[in-house]
């Protein structure tokens, strides 16, 4: 099968026959995201899977990302089409490092972004995404927490919630951690009249040269309502094809050199074909793991 139109016709009547819903991260190639029932940031598609009636959850994201599905909704089938698209991030702090950092500090309540595995996410008392971080801290009314595990989100959220000590574990996004401050003047020089969306996995002195920073979700939200008719995107590429869906008729820039996740662009058209047919690879969660991170994630989800 080599025509698109044919390939998408036949993953739509498998996701129909298999009672499946199909979620694409913002950041997934165009074609994926057109096929796909949900497009969304972290925190819409856990919605998604803890709220969905379907039987099967194909997840084109990420290794965290089908995970957090799973352990919202362990009764369903939990397929991630390209079984090692990974996240550097989430592989920068384990279930063992985290627990000997919360040992150096006790009683200090943990919070981990969502793009972390189950196995931390176990250890944590309140996970978070880039649109609801500062929120989630704040909600905790206490005067320190540890986060974990990108750093420049850490940054980010500290400046937002004021009075708040925020130890940050030393993890990045190595694809936001690529732009630099310099890229952001080139394309503002370039582009004089655009404003500057940043997502806060970027680096602080990037972020100092937004006009705003937002999670994707608020990327695409702002886009639409913002009397602007450009917009210099800093973060991954694959979010334009949802900007220029949101605001038709609107000028969307990226950068240069262009922000682009090899982990994000794994999942093809042909791998959520293959996927339907075979309900493979599926992602499973053992038990006593998911029951320690399911609290944590709930928390988010119901905060968030």
């Amino acid at each position: 099968m080599t025509d698109t139109s044919d390939m998408i016709a036949e993953i739509r009547a498998l996701a129909s026959e298999k009672r499946a819903v199909i979620l694409a991260h913002n950041y997934q190639r165009a074609e994926v995201q057109d096929v796909a029932d949900f497009v969304g940031d972290s925190l819409g598609l856990s919605r998604t899977a803890s709220d969905t009636d379907a039987d099967v959850i194909i997840f084109c994201g990420v290794h965290f990302m089908a995970e957090t599905a799973k352990i919202l909704a362990p009764g369903k089938t939990v397929v991630l089409p390209v079984i090692d698209a990974g996240c550097p991030m989430a592989d920068m702090i384990t279930a063992e490092k985290l627990a000997a950092w919360k040992a150096e500090y006790p009683g200090v309540p943990v919070v981990t972004y969502v793009n972390s595995t189950a196995e931390v996410k176990a250890l944590t008392d309140v996970c978070c995404t880039s649109a609801n971080a500062p929120q989630i801290v704040r909600s905790l009314g206490v005067d320190r927490v540890l986060f974990a595990p990108d750093r420049n989100l850490a940054h980010w959220v500290a400046e937002q919630v004021p009075g708040v000590e925020v130890i940050a574990w030393q993890g990045f996004c190595p694809t936001h951690e690529r732009i630099r401050a310099e890229h952001v003047v080139a394309a503002k020089e370039a582009h004089p009249d655009a404003e500057v969306l940043a997502h806060p996995e970027c680096r602080p002195e990037v972020l100092e040269l937004a006009d705003a920073v937002l999670s994707t979700s608020g990327m695409l939200r702002w886009a639409a309502e913002s009397p602007a008719t450009g917009f210099i995107v800093v973060t991954e590429e694959g979010l334009l094809h949802g900007l220029e869906k949101a605001a038709p008729g609107k000028r969307f820039f990226t950068l240069d050199p262009c922000a682009v996740c090899p982990n994000m662009k794994k999942t093809t058209l042909p791998d959520v074909l293959r996927a339907l047919q075979t309900l493979e690879p599926r992602i499973e969660v053992p038990d006593e793991v998911r029951a320690r991170a399911l609290a944590a994630v709930e928390r988010m989800v119901e905060i968030g």
